[in-house]
């Protein structure tokens, strides 16, 4: 094909400074774009798995091959037009912007320019039935932006223009490098999900797409939500924090704030998070040892290993945590276990016709585990 023959392609940029860092608004010729671009598209077409962020992009966004034939339908009308801008994510090994000419100079070479949002539309150029007519597009092109940052760009597009689950921007967190509430909780889902006799054992929806829906019970938002209340009142602050001050910790806490934010001085002080790992895993046993039937049953109709169970369980931990006196330390499965054995409610009526779906099941719950335990405060 002629164009390979280019070394470069050359577009006029205006340059803009943002927090995350500068980026390039362009336009570009369709045909170059779909030469230098690449993300899921091509990567489900060749097989090929050399991927970063596609690898969970591609979990929940993959080609619609739908989405792409009406795309292609739609780039043939007269009409047709892309106003939003294709974000790019490029390596200076293949660009760079010269300020005194506004220029960017990208290599002309297949796979230089990372898609990180508007893999559909690309897609979907490749139907375009005028080669001879021009069908340009507006791009946006990050240089050397940091993975964790091209994870946060796709989820902050995707969350507020496409409604991509929260549970899919919760599981973004993990490239971070810094440490962050949001990753720790990310962290601790994915092991109390993954590991070989967790009471979460293969039962959490994670990224919110499950598998087998009958046995994946709780969605890793909603987890993600009621762990999180308790490391941080703040969490987008926090995860500022570490990434401008890098190897710096924040303050600890102590008083009233240590017992509304019980977690968060295991999160700080520690460079692991295995600690707030074992302290659910030891909590949620103990649940599951007091009410083995109720815990392991996977009809619809019962709420306890659900999200109706799960949240006013995750209220009623805090009461149960704090009772011990040993904030910063694991209390044991047998300590738990010793509250919820106290606790009179027989597990046939862990039932949606007693405790409805929604905040008031929730609610009526959490009171009956904090009034029948004794731990109202």
């Amino acid at each position: 094909m002629e164009y390979i023959t280019k070394q470069y392609i050359e577009l006029k940029c205006l340059e803009a400074t943002q927090p995350i860092g500068n980026m390039y608004v362009a336009v570009i010729n369709q045909d170059e774009l779909e030469y230098i671009s690449f993300a899921d598209v091509r990567r489900l077409r060749d097989g090929s798995d050399n991927r970063e962020v596609e690898d969970y992009i591609g979990i929940q966004r993959e080609l619609n091959p739908n989405r792409e034939k009406e795309i292609g339908k739609y780039v043939n009308l007269i009409d047709a037009s892309f106003p939003n801008s294709i974000i790019l994510a490029m390596s200076s090994n293949h660009a760079e912007f010269d300020e005194k000419t506004n220029t960017m100079k990208i290599l002309y070479k297949q796979d230089v320019a990372k898609v990180l949002d508007g893999q559909h539309r690309i897609a979907g150029l490749n139907h375009y039935e005028k080669p001879g007519n021009t069908f340009q597009c507006i791009v946006t092109i990050y240089i050397d932006m940091e993975l964790e940052d091209q994870a946060i760009v796709f989820a902050t597009i995707n969350k507020e223009q496409k409604n991509v689950s929260n549970s899919l921007v919760a599981d973004l967190y993990a490239f971070a490098q810094s440490r962050s509430p949001q990753k720790t909780a990310h962290n601790v889902v994915r092991a109390l999900n993954a590991k070989e006799g967790s009471p979460f054992y293969k039962r959490i929806k994670i990224l919110g797409n499950a598998r087998n829906k009958e046995v994946e019970t709780i969605t890793q938002d909603t987890f993600v939500k009621n762990l999180i209340k308790y490391i941080s009142k703040n969490p987008q602050q926090d995860r500022d924090f570490y990434k401008r001050k890098k190897r710096k910790k924040l303050p600890l806490v102590e008083g009233a704030e240590l017992e509304r934010y019980f977690l968060r001085n295991i999160f700080i002080e520690d460079e692991e998070d295995y600690k707030i790992a074992q302290i659910l895993w030891n909590y949620f046993h103990a649940v599951q040892k007091r009410w083995p039937e109720a815990w392991d049953n996977l009809r619809p109709n019962m709420i306890l290993n659900r999200s109706t169970g799960f949240i006013a369980l995750m209220r009623f931990f805090k009461h149960a945590y704090l009772h011990f006196n040993k904030i910063g330390e694991i209390v044991s499965k047998e300590e738990f276990y010793s509250i919820f054995k106290e606790i009179d409610i027989d597990e046939r009526n862990f039932t949606k016709d007693v405790f409805v779906p929604g905040s008031s099941g929730q609610g009526e719950l959490y009171r009956q585990l904090r009034d029948k335990s004794g731990l109202a405060k």
